[in-house]
């Protein structure tokens, strides 16, 4: 397999000079002189303007003669190269894509929809003009092949309710997820000469059919874990509470009184809504 070879051709503005010198020479001498052999002249001239080629900042030109490669041109600038090479641009600018969202499974088989945003650039002219078909066509259909690939090794969220604790999910870990997703497009991409300047997750979020199921599930999750905290509190209070009392000898309680206390402070603390208090004008027991 051949490698890029990069050539710097002749300067343009002498072969333009020469152009000038031929062509308008040319056309003078057949009026001075009545005599066709000057033609030639002109026709030469026609001949160096055709291989004049302009290189601008970030641009490439692959040069070929009759099929066979003989070097690319990446110093901007104005040049003369063979008149009967084969000139291809390729661009050097860095290039952004936004991929289609994609419906894919994560690693618990759930349906997600995923899309990518890569920025690359060409790196290598040879390969993405020989190496590949179509080197912006293979960047686009590589990365789709790269996310879905990246999506199933993933879960998007933990549920360590149901046993799946992961250290690395699609919704959490965005750093470990885009060096992990750039990694993947970028040896995907190398046999185009392609490099990748960055790729990050653009867009997730759960398939549609599950969105609604997904939410309430982690509404659900999110009130349970609140509803742990509130309790471990509660308790933690209603002992606090018994052991001042009987610290301070404030008040004597049995067994009895002790519990009824404890189950009046727990729904108190752990109720939805403000408790209404009911005043006892009698005795403890009535």
């Amino acid at each position: 397999m051949k490698e890029e070879k990069i050539i710097v051709p002749a300067n343009g503005y002498l072969m333009l000079f020469l152009f000038l010198v031929l062509f308008f020479g040319g056309i003078a001498a057949i009026a001075v002189f009545q005599t066709p052999w000057f033609v030639f002249a002109i026709i030469l001239a026609i001949l160096i303007a055709l291989g004049f080629i302009m290189v601008q900042p970030n641009n490439s030109r692959v040069l070929l003669l009759f099929g066979e490669y003989k070097g690319s041109v990446k110093k901007n600038g104005f040049y003369w190269v063979n008149p009967f090479y084969t000139k291809k641009k390729i661009s050097l600018r860095a290039s952004n894509f936004d991929s289609e969202r994609l419906k894919v499974n994560d690693k618990l088989g759930n349906p997600v929809m995923i899309s990518t945003i890569l920025v690359w650039r060409v790196q290598d002219t040879y390969k993405a003009a020989f190496d590949v078909d179509n080197y912006e066509n293979f960047v686009r259909v590589q990365t789709d092949a790269a996310v879905r690939k990246l999506a199933s090794m993933y879960p998007y969220d933990n549920f360590a309710d149901e046993g799946h604790d992961e250290d690395i999910t699609l919704r959490s870990s965005v750093n470990e997820v885009s060096n992990a997703l750039e990694k993947e497009i970028d040896e995907r991409l190398s046999i185009a000469g392609i490099e990748v300047l960055e790729a990050r997750i653009g867009y997730l979020a759960y398939a549609q059919e599950i969105a609604n199921a997904m939410l309430k599930r982690q509404q659900a999750t999110a009130i349970v874990a609140a509803r742990h905290k509130i309790v471990e509190g509660a308790v933690s209070m209603v002992e606090m509470a018994l052991e001042e009392l009987n610290k301070k000898e404030i008040v004597e309680l049995d067994e009895e009184r002790k519990a009824a206390m404890v189950s009046n402070l727990m729904v108190v603390l752990c109720g939805d809504k403000d408790a209404s208090p009911v005043l006892n004008t009698g005795t403890l027991t009535h």
